[in-house]
């Protein structure tokens, strides 16, 4: 005899049915309910909807559901929900097309068959009425994710694509999504819709975790439109209508935020662009898109390589080239020595070739290269020409060389000492034209040198350009502290608050991870300024900043203190990186002398020690070294030259 469950008051409920142990009758009961739910106006119909929402969630692969009826079901119940106002108000009706339409979302981001089912279906239509905003944001969010997993396949992609006005209604939210959750929610916090409270934060939460939630939910709202509307990208009838001038300007800008991080939100779309031939003139022709491009490139963004494919690809466009050429080369000569940035493998080759190619392709009148970018180029090929020549140079030789770079860097070390800090920039650039190019830790120390001068001399743009080199330079990539400051600092003076902003959370990252015997000694490692720029920074790029400054409203404290980390002394000479440690010249030249340079200066000058006194002594040697060897720059400059002359002035020409 069939057993009735007596605490349930619902029958054909989905719970009961989804416990049938006769499988031939649970599918026939599970295929009736879903032919029946959208025809009845029951109480408690959201509890079944939320519970598939949940199966879908956890299973989208199954296809037990798919085969018996539940897109049908669901493009039905949306469509109820938008026709049948009274059923939508009624009990908790409300929910449920939002549930629907995420369902479809779920049981179609991963099988191509089940978004083809879904299709025929017929769930398209009642997406796109989603999408339109015939109810809230909160159901254009599940309607955009749902649309953009169908864009994605080859053979639901027709279908999408038939529907005109998705690709201009996913452009406009993508454009206007941080703007309708501010306005519609985020600063209404005393007439917030109940029920958006509720699938925020599943009912578990206050106003803060709200706030939070639905700057993560805005945040997907536009990176789901830009996927969808990168699937459209692929294709070229549809550059046309997506490469407008005020929507490729603000590409750039959407970056997903840090709730969103891994999503590769505007720059993804705007790789996707310059793929493709009839994609590169439109963004070529925005120079505040090349600008934000190279910005990107300069910055420790996880999306780094895709601004530099963007500004290779219109490098090696004869169309575009000449249009980006001032601003792209600059950028990419600073990344020229990089070896692997993510997956990609000597992409400092990869910027060698395209650079050369540029230069050897070079036209006259208007397509010709300028000056500035021919001087770059060729200092850029020149590095790789003195690399293939040190290679075959005698080890002596190199070591002289590298001597030579030391002492003239130890002079810029006194120089800044002194505070002549346009000196001690010039006296880096001599060492760095020394130094060995396979040299790089000690190439490192002098780019990151030369950036912290050009952080005190007020150019932001110069700081940048070395700070990037000794990043690029370094292994791993961009993880040298000392750098990642400074190009935090530099981003901040020229105002860019979010490649400023994810420099400094990383250089936050590697101080707690270092084993520097000055922040070990720390009870915290992080230095304090370092915590000041980054709430600074993350002020400056909240997502709903825009919108926040549009409707009046200001986000978080005003700015107070000193983010340079001045707090107890005024010294026009003192930085962020300096202050905690409480002198100039200790910060900069910390990292200055290492074992192997410890190791030339005493085969050089014959101080040789014993190793065991050495290692005990190790922090006062070194600091008694290093006031000497400032102290008499000249002396051993003299030293080289005297024993060395005919080899150096050879190594130097």
């Amino acid at each position: 005899m069939e057993k009735v469950s007596l605490d349930c008051p619902y029958p054909g409920c989905f719970f009961c049915v989804m416990k049938e142990g006769n499988p031939n009758k649970r599918r026939a009961s599970i295929l009736k309910f879903f032919r029946e739910l959208p025809s009845q106006d029951d109480d408690g119909q959201v509890l079944p909807i939320s519970g598939l929402w949940n199966t879908a969630m956890t299973h989208p692969n199954d296809p037990e559901f798919i085969e018996l009826g539940v897109f049908e079901c669901m493009a039905s119940l949306i469509w109820k929900g938008l026709k049948n106002h009274r059923w939508l108000s009624h009990d908790q009706n409300i929910y449920i097309p939002y549930y629907a339409a995420h369902i479809i979302g779920s049981y179609t981001m991963n099988m191509e068959e089940f978004a083809e089912t879904s299709v025929h279906a017929g769930v398209i239509p009642p997406l796109v009425e989603l999408l339109r905003g015939r109810l809230t944001w909160v159901e254009q969010r599940v309607a955009v994710r749902a649309l953009g997993h169908l864009a994605t396949y080859a053979s639901t992609f027709p279908a999408v694509a038939s529907h005109g006005e998705i690709l201009e209604l996913s452009i406009q939210l993508a454009m206007s999504s941080l703007e309708i959750v501010y306005s519609h929610f985020y600063q209404n916090v005393d007439k917030r819709i109940a029920y958006h409270c509720d699938l925020l934060t599943r009912g578990m939460g206050g106003v803060e975790m709200e706030s939070r939630k639905a700057e993560e939910w805005a945040s997907q709202l536009q990176c789901w439109s830009l996927q969808l509307i990168n699937c459209f990208a692929f294709k070229p009838e549809f550059l046309s209508t997506i490469c407008k001038p005020d929507f490729l300007t603000k590409l750039p800008g959407m970056w997903g935020g840090l709730v969103n991080e891994n999503s590769p939100a505007g720059i993804g779309l705007l790789r996707t662009i310059c793929h493709h031939k009839h994609g590169r003139g439109p963004v070529a022709n925005c120079p505040g898109v090349i600008e934000a491009l190279c910005n990107i490139a300069h910055s420790s963004d996880d999306w780094q390589y895709m601004a530099i494919d963007c500004l290779l690809w219109l490098l090696q466009d004869p169309s575009t080239c000449h249009k980006v050429m001032d601003k792209a080369v600059p950028a990419l000569t600073d990344l020229s020595e990089i070896a692997t940035l993510g997956d990609h493998k000597k992409l400092g080759d990869s910027i060698i070739n395209v650079l050369q190619e540029c230069l050897q392709s070079q036209g006259t009148g208007r397509n010709s290269i300028s000056a500035q970018a021919k001087e770059l180029i060729e200092e850029a090929l020149s590095s790789r020409q003195r690399l293939k020549l040190e290679k075959g140079m005698p080890k002596e030789d190199l070591h002289i060389k590298q001597a030579a770079s030391l002492v003239v860097k130890l002079e810029g070390n006194s120089l800044f000492s002194a505070r002549n800090i346009s000196g001690a920039a010039a006296k880096y650039s001599e060492a760095l034209s020394l130094c060995p190019v396979r040299s790089k830790k000690e190439r490192v120390i002098l780019y990151s040198n030369r950036a912290q001068c050009h952080l005190l001399l007020q150019q932001p743009f110069a700081a940048i350009s070395d700070a990037t080199r000794a990043l690029s330079l370094h292994n791993p990539v961009n993880r040298h502290a000392k750098s990642l400051w400074r190009r935090a600092q530099a981003f901040d003076m020229l105002g860019f608050a979010k490649e400023s902003l994810l420099d400094a959370i990383l250089f936050m990252n590697e101080c707690s991870q270092s084993n520097d015997p000055d922040l070990s000694s720390r009870q915290n490692k992080v230095p304090d300024y370092a915590e000041r720029l980054v709430k600074k920074q993350m002020r400056e790029a909240w997502l709903f900043r825009e919108a926040a400054v549009k409707h009046g409203k200001v986000h978080g404290e005003d700015t107070t203190g000193d983010l340079n980390g001045q707090d107890s002394d005024d010294s026009e000479w003192e930085t962020a990186s300096e202050s905690d440690i409480g002198d100039d010249e200790r910060v900069l030249l910390d990292e200055d002398i290492g074992d192997d340079e410890r190791v030339l200066l005493d085969d050089i000058y014959g101080l040789k020690k014993n190793k065991e006194r050495r290692d005990r002594n190790d922090r006062s040697s070194t600091k008694e070294r290093r006031e000497w060897l400032q102290g008499e720059p000249a002396v051993l400059w003299d030293m080289i030259i005297s024993s060395h002359w005919g080899k150096l002035a050879a190594i130097a020409r």
